[in-house]
């Protein structure tokens, strides 16, 4: 028998997708199928995943779910997406960095005093003033700017900052965290969200010699010791990191089936959710509340 550097027993089995796996046959012999395919094969499913992914949000609105193009997730009960709410109070004053359309700025602002979302695309933040007005909601402010540039808000000022699913978008992520330390009281609450890297389907790209990331927009995906120094490096206690949902090939798929049927894609989630919550390394990302430490910025992962 062969083991690794950790005592944990090797596979020997060919098919095996890790070749890690613990002595429950099971462990790896549901995963064949994708261990098996070809690069071929792997680039047409990741093909389709990826379309699937960009055609849910025209599905939405040419099937007349929502007047805009927004990502179905959006609109279905779906608790583990809006994580951040059992944290807010009505106390809050909270900034929203990379608000896009603004769902989750429209979400957070029932429940809190004051709420701004910036953004720097001028066509998203259109439409959420829209739709801020259309729902008959006032508390709250979109302004556009460069994230890349300092923030135009006072030090100290913010009780809570949303950050989610954006950092991954920012070359210079380091300084835009060091911002988000400045305008937050010193017992202010960063709650963040970042992508995972280290999946297996991620894992079977790589293998592949195929773009990996989940996004071709995206700058950069962690592992959950990455992303907890990348938040280290800029001033922040990370708390304990939170699975979202699985990372499946066929995500892209149970996104557009969302275009046509909510209440299919309801089920769905749920099911990728639960999944989620047994295997959390195999989740699409992480989320967790940070906390100003007393330990003073410093570089990051580049």
């Amino acid at each position: 028998m062969r083991y690794d550097a950790k005592g944990k027993w090797i596979c020997p089995r060919p098919w095996c997708w890790e070749r890690r796996c613990s002595w429950r046959p099971w462990s790896c012999w549901r995963w064949w199928p994708l261990a098996v395919l070809t690069r071929g094969s792997v680039r047409v499913l990741d093909w389709c995943n990826r379309k699937g992914k960009s055609a849910a949000g025209r599905l939405v609105q040419l099937t007349g779910k929502s007047p805009y193009r927004i990502h179905p997730k959006h609109l279905i009960d779906a608790p583990w997406h809006e994580w951040y709410m059992e944290h807010l109070l009505a106390t809050h004053r909270v900034l929203d960095v990379g608000c896009g359309h603004g769902a989750h700025t429209l979400i957070a602002a029932q429940c809190v005093r004051a709420i701004v979302g910036v953004d720097q695309d001028a066509a998203q933040l259109r439409v959420a003033e829209k739709r801020a007005r259309d729902e008959g909601i006032w508390n709250v402010q979109f302004l556009e700017r460069d994230l890349t540039r300092s923030l135009p808000f006072l030090t100290g000022y913010f009780d809570v900052v949303l950050c989610l699913d954006v950092i991954e978008h920012i070359e210079d992520r380091q300084h835009l965290l060091r911002e988000i330390h400045r305008v937050l009281t010193p017992t202010g609450q960063l709650f963040i969200s970042a992508p995972n890297r280290a999946t297996r389907w991620r894992q079977r790209l790589r293998d592949a010699g195929l773009f990996a990331f989940s996004d071709p927009d995206h700058r950069v995906e962690y592992s959950a010791e990455e992303f907890q120094a990348e938040l280290q490096a800029a001033g922040f206690r990370a708390g304990r990191l939170s699975p979202v949902v699985y990372d499946t090939p066929l995500a892209g798929w149970i996104d557009a089936v969302g275009g046509v049927s909510l209440l299919a894609y309801a089920w769905l989630s749920r099911w990728k959710r639960m999944r989620a919550v047994r295997e959390p390394g195999e989740s699409t990302g992480f989320w967790c509340v940070a906390r100003k430490s007393n330990i003073a910025p410093t570089g990051g992962i580049r």
